[in-house]
């Protein structure tokens, strides 16, 4: 049997996002959405899947372009000057893969906001990073060692059509 899982990315971002995510999941698309915990709208996000028992929430890792749950100097190699994780995905990533300090960082982050959801209360339905960087090797592997401690049991893997690239 085949079924199509239609999940929202970036739940708690904002007000609008967080609309968007409700109305869709009322009108019957959406079953699933993944949580920023770390984002503006956070609170607003979790109260409405508190309404909204039949969504399923899964948490949406920030590790790039966002505020980190940690203070930036406890993750000064993840963030630039102005303390926002960084936005330099391609030199993170080798930074990441080299440099056991910044796996040490990045670690401590993770179970930052794996702790955050877990304080929200919300099931884990499953996990998934933003910008799909739990596609990296080092962060995939700590997402998942991470989250078993936190009960995760399931990975969105992102499917992207092959057209857009051609």
């Amino acid at each position: 049997m085949k079924c199509l899982v239609v999940t929202a990315d970036d739940f708690g971002a904002a007000r609008e996002v967080n609309d968007a995510v409700e109305a869709a999941h009322v009108g019957g698309i959406l079953r699933a959405a993944s949580l920023m915990v770390g984002a503006p709208a956070a609170e607003d996000a979790i109260a409405r899947a508190r309404r909204l028992p039949a969504l399923r929430v899964g948490l949406h890792l920030v590790l790039v372009e966002g505020r980190p749950l940690l203070p930036p100097d406890a993750v000064s190699l993840l963030v630039d000057r102005d303390g926002r994780l960084r936005a330099d995905m391609a030199a993170l990533g080798a930074l990441i893969a080299f440099s056991a300090r910044a796996r040490s960082q990045l670690a401590a982050e993770i179970s930052a906001q794996f702790e955050a959801y877990k304080a929200s209360g919300l099931p884990l339905d499953h996990c998934n990073a933003h910008k799909h960087f739990h596609l990296h090797p080092a962060v995939g592997r700590l997402m998942l060692q991470i989250g078993a401690r936190f009960g995760l049991r399931a990975v969105r893997v992102p499917l992207e059509p092959l057209a857009p690239l051609r």
